[in-house]
């Protein structure tokens, strides 16, 4: 975790690089090699390549953990959202006693400001005050120069507190969307016990053995009840954007949105075996240049 923070601060530090020079000096610390921005040809390079050049203006609402939930429910209907309870600018103008017993709390902005909240009573308020303080003080952008989160508003929501009882946990089942066409997936489990696993599977629910960063499952988690929908609702939520991953979570049989994520790991994360880094890049067609 120490090693974690003096990593984060040294990203902070470098803020000052143009976001060409650091993607490569960034690419180069994980991968040894100079990323292809001229002629990208692996998932990683093209992601990088995108971020600098695929800069799309309405990208921003849609990794706005709040704004995004109205984008998806015009594009696929209400009852997939995950009601929110309410949105602040600050900690301290969250309304405790309007909350029920168990919800979530987390920022609008990053991947970090998150606080599960299954007991309102034994809830350390202080603890989730500094969590999420921290995470309002900080830029996401500048960690891996991920453009889309530059302008998106730091504020914190509360959603209601879902769970699976079949597993006990809320699984992700995240897909990976090109041009409106789903491709591979995988289901992110263990989370919540602080024991990630991924496990990586092809559009026919075949596991593909493939690990990036977490372990695979010793026991490979059940296809999801709704898998065929996800599918399709995958397909409507991408159709139009070069790439974009799609979450969702099930809940007891149940279909819920969970976030557009745009570039995996930010681009960063190399897979074993490392050929399907070149058979990711193969499904993504990239786009004209919005940017120069």
């Amino acid at each position: 975790m120490a090693s974690r923070k003096i990593f984060k601060k040294l990203k902070y530090a470098l803020r000052v690089l143009p976001d060409k020079a650091y993607i490569q000096l960034y690419y180069f610390a994980r991968f040894h090699r100079l990323c292809n921005l001229k002629e990208p040809k692996t998932f990683n390079e093209k992601l990088q390549w995108l971020k600098l050049y695929d800069r799309r203006p309405e990208y921003t609402g849609m990794v706005d953990k709040y704004e995004v939930k109205k984008y998806v429910a015009d594009k696929i209907g209400s009852e997939y959202i995950i009601p929110t309870l309410g949105v602040w600018d600050r900690f301290e103008d969250i309304d405790f006693d309007a909350l029920p017993e168990r919800f979530v709390l987390k920022c609008t902005h990053d991947s970090e400001g998150l606080v599960i909240v299954k007991d309102k009573k034994t809830l350390d308020r202080a603890a989730a005050k500094e969590k999420l303080e921290s995470a309002l003080k900080q830029n996401f952008y500048y960690i891996g120069r991920e453009w889309v989160y530059k302008n998106v508003k730091p504020r914190i929501i509360a959603e209601e507190y879902v769970e699976d009882h079949a597993t006990g946990e809320l699984r992700d089942y995240k897909f990976f969307c090109f041009d409106g066409t789903p491709k591979a997936m995988f289901v992110a489990s263990d989370r919540s016990a602080g024991a990630t696993k991924f496990d990586y599977f092809d559009l026919e629910y075949k596991n593909l053995g493939i690990k990036q960063h977490y372990p695979n499952s010793e026991v490979m988690p059940q296809k999801p009840q709704n898998f065929e929908k996800m599918k399709e609702l995958a397909a409507v939520l991408s159709s139009g954007i070069p790439h974009v991953r799609v979450d969702f979570y099930e809940a007891d049989g149940k279909l819920l949105f969970g976030e557009l994520t745009f570039f995996h790991f930010s681009g960063f994360m190399p897979f074993e075996p490392p050929e399907w880094d070149k058979s990711f890049g193969d499904w993504l067609t990239l786009p004209e240049k919005t940017k120069n």
